[in-house]
């Protein structure tokens, strides 16, 4: 979307917002109950009212699909269940012609097993490519060679007889880990990025980009003294040997500067990681990623004195230069109408759109989705499949389908969807949301469109006022623009003083009802309402 004035000369991921497409799950148009990237181009309407300005979009490579798009058999090609090439050509060019970029998922810690470079490399010991994945000898006693597990429940290694060897897989079998220290794997992968650079794409979200590099002497990772029998069982050790290891910053710093070839492009890396060590991502030079994913707001309490010390050691750790980022949900964790609860989630989306940073929005959190409800036997999730009942292990839930209309199956096939739908379909949906000025919807739209009309709320300077109880404000400024956002994260009425409030003009509240209204010397502030205050 064209920019102007003060953000014209600012990268668009800096003052952007993106919206993740979870192909599956978007729009069918082939009636077979799973979306498809024509669904995506007959749904770009929504995208324009919404007013995003890029598309991060979940793979839609060639697959088995045993991890749903995520164990991928080829690399420069879209399944035929999701479109063609040609398809994505379109896509691309119809983004661009409505101003908006496309970020495709990079997937370079694994491939599929049916991957021909894995069937190659599965075939012998000195075949061309016999180190392109992480083999290892049995143990003395013929077992695995450590005790690395899979982030799916289990062992991480499998047998392989024709190499009479163990390979090492962080998620399914079907997804074995490819070697990253060796330089042909290196030069591979990078030439799978130039090849969709030049094609148009816009930059990369990189999958576990974390995991990338594994212990070379292949010691065991050590136990974890706080492991519960309530949590997954892969916690029950820590992940020191084969997560965040000396050496995967330099392998993102390889991503970048092939991104560097071409302009205006993006890097972002998934790292579910403390502060300290996610902007470790960036590169000290500002060399690595241009966004390692900030998961905090997923990981951490919602509360206000939290959400306040993380705005503040954020902007403390991030390295000179650097651009922070938020995210709210994606497909991967629960929702966060379920998480927060549906009126804290329309406090926490005036925090995503008004905070410092990047904010990366999950398709149908704007009309206020909440959980899927999935029967035992519609399970689709091989990580629900392998540790049932678990917390954070069934990521169906959020996988769901889009929710368009009234119509059967909410508009977004006309056959029985892939996941079923969220109970109350018939009224949460994007058509009777637009059409109420007090929905979810509407409040995202408003909130879009005020960060799209003032800089201060896009690029803006932050400060935090107050963090204290149920109060979080902060406040936003550029070059004589400024605003505060009061958040109530309780039920409670408060009623207090913040004097950086006082004789600010209310523009939103999460609640509805309070625009022109004047602050005084005393704020108001409902239960689960968030104000957003203007001065200048």
């Amino acid at each position: 979307m064209a920019v102007s004035g003060v953000l014209a000369n600012v990268p668009w991921w800096k003052s952007g917002i993106v919206y993740q497409i979870y192909p599956w799950s978007f729009q069918d148009t082939t009636g077979d109950g799973v979306g498809d990237i024509p669904g995506i181009l007959a749904r770009l309407d929504h995208l324009c009212d919404l007013g995003v300005d890029a598309v991060w979009l979940s793979p839609v490579y060639v697959s088995p699909m045993a991890d749903f798009g995520y164990d991928i058999a080829d690399y420069r090609d879209v399944d035929p269940r999701f479109g063609t090439l040609a398809d994505l050509d379109r896509l691309i060019a119809e983004l661009h012609a409505r101003g908006m970029k496309l970020i495709m998922d990079f997937v370079p810690n694994h491939t599929s097993d049916e991957h021909p470079w894995f069937l190659e490399s599965s075939s012998s010991r000195d075949n061309p490519r016999a180190d392109w994945y992480i083999w290892h000898d049995p143990a003395p006693d013929g077992g695995p060679p450590n005790n690395w597990r899979s982030m799916f429940g289990g062992i991480g290694w499998k047998w392989c007889e024709a190499r009479g060897q163990w390979y090492y897989h962080a998620f399914l079998d079907k997804q074995p880990d490819l070697n990253w220290r060796n330089p042909k794997v290196v030069a591979a992968m990078h030439d799978v990025l130039r090849f969709w650079l030049a094609r148009g794409v816009d930059g990369f979200r990189v999958d576990v980009i974390w995991h990338l590099l594994k212990d070379p002497d292949f010691r065991d990772n050590p136990p974890n003294p706080d492991w519960t029998p309530d949590e997954p069982e892969v916690r029950h050790i820590l992940q020191i040997m084969t997560c965040d290891q000396p050496g995967v910053i330099d392998l993102v710093k390889g991503f970048r500067e092939v991104l560097d070839e071409f302009p205006d492009k993006v890097l972002i890396g998934e790292v579910y990681l403390t502060i300290e060590r996610m902007c470790a991502y960036y590169g000290e030079a500002l060399d690595g990623a241009h966004l390692p994913f900030n998961f905090h707001l997923l990981m951490d309490p919602w509360k206000a004195e939290m959400i306040g010390w993380l705005i503040e050691e954020y902007e403390r750790r991030l390295p000179p230069g650097a651009w922070p980022n938020w995210v709210l949900g994606n497909h991967d964790n629960a929702r966060v109408a379920t998480r927060l609860g549906p009126a804290q989630a329309r406090v926490a989306a005036v925090y995503l759109l008004t905070a410092r940073g990047t904010p990366t929005l999950f398709q149908g959190d704007e009309i206020g989705l909440t959980n899927g409800v999935i029967p035992p036997d519609k399970v689709r999730d091989p990580q629900e499949k392998n540790e049932p009942g678990l917390p954070g292990h069934d990521r169906d839930i959020a996988r769901t389908p889009m929710q368009w209309d009234a119509s059967p199956y909410a508009g977004f096939s006309s056959v029985e969807p892939w996941l079923p739908l969220v109970p109350g379909w018939e009224t949460v949906n994007v058509a009777a949301e637009s059409a109420d000025p007090a929905s979810m919807l509407s409040l995202h739209k408003r909130l879009i469109a005020l960060r799209r009309k003032h800089p201060a709320l896009s690029i803006g300077e932050v400060r935090v006022l107050t963090a204290a109880g149920d109060l979080l404000a902060f406040e936003r400024s550029l070059d004589g623009e400024r605003f505060v956002v009061a958040m109530n994260f309780g039920s409670e009425l408060i009623e207090t003083s913040v004097p950086a409030a006082s004789g600010g003009q209310i523009v939103l509240s999460a609640k509805g009802g309070r625009d022109g209204e004047i602050v005084g010397k005393r704020l108001t502030l409902a239960g689960d309402d968030a104000l957003v205050i203007a001065f200048g």
